[in-house]
């Protein structure tokens, strides 16, 4: 059975296009063919900013929103975050729907898609990889950056990678898929 990958949208703003970027993501991921990939749409869970009165680690989720995320994260063998860059920072959808929860992040590894203007959003990048060690998720170097993603879009607004893009992608999931079959027996111990 393959792992479940779960490509995630973070950004929740209208005019987003981060979905655009995250199903092109999700096309790259069925053709390397490691995985079983889901798309998971942050804004779908609709949460607000965290509202649960007891700590996440106790796992007493007392909101459908909060509960509904937890299935979802819980379900997942290994992510992929699909972020902007707002700031020189993640959004801030993604901080909030991370610290509502704890023991379903732990032991995953997660890789990165991400977009912007010049930096291609590697600050946020860089600033969520710090966020997700201390819930217990390892981090992948490689990644696919996509600088000014404006540039990458079609006129009905959907990404048009590049071979560079692409390779990217194909070494991501490639190490993300070691990672996912390595640590998969510390979830199970």
């Amino acid at each position: 059975m393959k792992p479940q990958l779960h490509i995630i949208v973070c950004s929740t703003r209208p005019g987003r296009v981060g979905p655009s970027v995250a199903r092109w993501a999700e096309q790259a991921a069925l053709a390397n063919g490691k995985f079983t990939p889901q798309l998971v749409d942050l804004a779908a869970f609709k949460l607000p900013v965290f509202d649960e009165p007891e700590h996440p680690r106790l796992q007493k989720y007392h909101h459908a929103h909060t509960k509904a995320w937890s299935a979802s994260v819980h379900a997942a063998d290994a992510f992929v975050f699909v972020l902007p860059e707002y700031n020189f920072a993640p959004p801030a959808s993604l901080v909030n729907a991370m610290n509502y929860l704890v023991r379903e992040w732990q032991y995953k590894p997660a890789a990165f898609v991400s977009y912007g203007g010049v930096s291609g959003g590697l600050r946020a990048v860089q600033l969520t990889k710090q966020m997700l060690t201390t819930l217990k998720v390892v981090p992948m170097l490689e990644a696919v950056a996509i600088p000014n993603v404006a540039q990458h879009l079609d006129a009905g607004q959907a990404f048009v990678p590049t071979e560079a893009h692409a390779s990217a992608a194909g070494l991501m999931f490639d190490e993300l898929y070691r990672w996912a079959v390595a640590i998969k027996p510390l979830r199970d111990a």
